[in-house]
């Protein structure tokens, strides 16, 4: 439910700043096992001067819920602001256990931010396109 909210206010804040005539720079860091305290601009030791400075100038958000337990539905959930197993990724994806993707007919947050004048990017771990029955599908 906050994955959707957080969706929902993502949109309004594009809104808004469309009305105004500017786009505010939006970047979102998907962290695998990354501690609440660990970046130093929550107080913890890593020194991260590059992240602090863009926390510093920007919206952190301190409470967030992941969507799913693993990485896979949780990226799923993200990127849709669905629940993984309405995006069509229900567990962990390997090799032999392969058998889900994203469904093409979903919406995903890249989308949305490009429909409304956005330049949009991903960068970082993804399974891209791995064969299904025969045929590539994109997968979170």
């Amino acid at each position: 439910m906050k994955t959707i909210l957080t969706f929902l206010c993502s949109l309004l804040l594009t809104a808004f700043a469309s009305a105004a005539g500017q786009h505010p720079n939006v970047v979102t860091l998907l962290v695998d096992d990354l501690g609440y305290r660990d970046l130093g601009c929550y107080g913890g030791p890593a020194k991260t001067p590059v992240l602090d400075g863009l926390a510093a100038g920007g919206v952190r958000f301190t409470d967030f819920h992941s969507g799913a337990p693993v990485c896979s539905p949780s990226r799923a959930t993200f990127l849709t602001g669905r629940n993984h197993i309405r995006a069509g990724v229900y567990s962990v994806l390997s090799e032999q256990r392969h058998r889900m993707h994203l469904l093409r007919s979903e919406t995903t947050l890249a989308e949305v931010l490009k429909n409304q004048g956005y330049a949009t990017a991903h960068f970082g771990k993804w399974h891209l396109g791995m064969p299904v029955n025969g045929r590539d599908n994109p997968t979170p």
